[in-house]
């Protein structure tokens, strides 16, 4: 066994492993990154690199059957579901030397491949290495929920982790889980040539507005996807050369492939924590606002660490872990300027409390001020224009912002902005805004917010008066 030493180990080669190890390193730490799977975790090799090359190809689909509003007549795709995948590995493998153990090793990072396991407080054995830090990061992410339905360890199911491998096309996918996993690749798959079939046990994208929710639901609808929700399955079966899915009241979904996408739990089992003295709760490793552990030495960053379950989450972990565990500043966790998308086509995001939370937070004092695409020119000559944003103000401030749209992805970072830095609706409605673009969205939600303080008061237009007077 080879006894190492460093000033932090890094269990976990995702985003925010990688980021706390490339940090450190580059500021003077002595780092050791432990990982025994694939560099780069599941943001790379399964999630959100895979998906939205996924949604790319599929985006193009339909866009050769969409045409004829704009004078361009539909054709049918042919669809290569082979070639499709080609590309999803193609951009997999263009951004994997980001991640290679060549380029950490090339910042002084000593990188072992194997899984690490605590062995005590402060020890940590990977493969024939034994590991001492002054600090321990745990960062080894979260892997896809397998519930517990009668049956289904009998048949062949797909998750995240291999369904970018498949293939060939599925005839019929049924997809257990309506979040927004299994929303994206539903619409995704039926714009490939899929039919698909949704199953939910509760209401699809349940934690978003409702409201913008049933927007980009039914879209995804209207594209052909068959969502079912209050659908709480019951068992699953093989069928003739297929899967059948039993929900209540005797219903049957048959289908040629399965998709289970239920939710995710933290990656844990290997760990041995209790040998660290590092606790655990239902949601992963429980930590305080400074990501510290049970252990004071051991911090735990991203999905394993509970909470929101974002790559970006992640990489905000490692920078307020770096900021703690290299410099001694106290660098604490906030979660109200977190943005978060559903890469649906219209995109749903989300910043911040929506509608519902703000009302139960602040009551009265609430003011939610809204402004639809088909008023913006930019929507309009793209007909792009089904969407809405509605913004969530509290004494002149934002907090909270929800987006159903083109781009809300890209639209949600000014109000992440404006959040993070408690930055007035005022500092929104003063952005001069290139003409004609989509951003113009949000400078004419703040202009909402001051229309009914200028236009509708009356001390306002006596003033306007008494001047024109002059």
């Amino acid at each position: 066994m080879e006894r190492l030493t460093a000033d932090l180990c890094v269990i976990g080669a995702g985003s925010g492993g990688l980021s706390v190890a490339a940090g450190a390193a580059q500021m003077g730490a002595r780092v050791i990154l432990v990982e025994g799977g694939r560099m780069g975790g599941d943001c790379l090799n399964y999630g959100c690199v895979p998906s939205k090359a996924l949604i790319a190809a599929a985006r193009h689909a339909h866009a050769m059957t969409s045409g004829a509003p704009f004078g361009i007549a539909p054709v049918v795709p042919v669809v290569d579901h082979a070639a499709t995948k080609d590309h999803v590995a193609r951009v997999i493998a263009g951004i994997a030397p980001h991640d290679s153990v060549e380029r950490f090793e090339r910042l002084g990072v000593t990188v072992i491949r194997e899984y690490g396991r605590f062995v005590s407080r402060d020890t940590l054995e990977a493969g024939d290495n034994a590991i001492r830090a002054r600090r321990f990061v745990i960062a080894t992410g979260s892997s896809p929920v397998i519930p517990p339905i009668p049956g289904l360890d009998k048949v062949s199911c797909l998750t995240n982790e291999n369904i970018f491998d498949l293939r060939e096309r599925p005839e019929h996918l049924i997809v257990i889980g309506g979040g927004p996993i299994g929303i994206e690749l539903a619409q995704a798959h039926r714009r490939l040539g899929s039919r698909v079939t949704v199953l939910e046990g509760l209401r699809a994208l349940a934690r978003e507005d409702p409201e913008l929710a049933a927007v980009a639901l039914a879209r995804t609808r209207a594209e052909g996807v068959e969502i079912i929700e209050g659908a709480r399955v019951e068992r699953v079966s093989n069928g003739d050369g297929g899967i059948r899915v039993h929900v209540g009241e005797g219903r049957v979904y048959e289908g040629s492939h399965l998709l289970v996408a239920v939710g995710r739990k933290a990656n844990t089992d290997r760990l041995n924590l209790k040998a660290a003295a590092v606790q655990t709760d239902r949601g992963g490793i429980r930590v305080d606002a400074r990501l510290k552990t049970s252990n004071r030495r051991i911090y735990a960053i991203g999905d394993v660490a509970g909470g929101l379950q974002f790559t970006h989450m992640a990489n905000y972990h490692a920078g307020i872990v770096i900021r703690s565990a290299l410099f001694g500043l106290p660098a604490r966790v906030r979660t109200a300027h977190i943005p978060r998308v559903t890469y649906t086509d219209p995109e749903l995001a989300q910043v911040g409390l929506t509608e519902d939370e703000a009302r139960q937070r602040h009551g009265d004092r609430l003011e939610v001020v809204r402004f639809d695409y088909a008023e913006n020119d930019r929507a309009r000559a793209e007909l792009a224009t089904e969407g809405l944003i509605k913004v969530m103000v509290v004494k002149g401030r934002p907090v909270g912002a929800s987006i159903v749209g083109a781009q809300a992805g890209e639209l949600i970072q000014i109000w992440a902005m404006a959040i993070a830095n408690g930055l007035k609706m005022g500092a929104i409605a003063a952005m001069v805004a290139p003409y004609p673009t989509l951003g113009e969205i949000n400078k004419r939600v703040a202009g909402a917010y001051f229309s009914p303080r200028l236009f509708e008061n009356p001390w306002l237009r006596r003033l306007v008066r008494m001047v024109q007077r002059f």
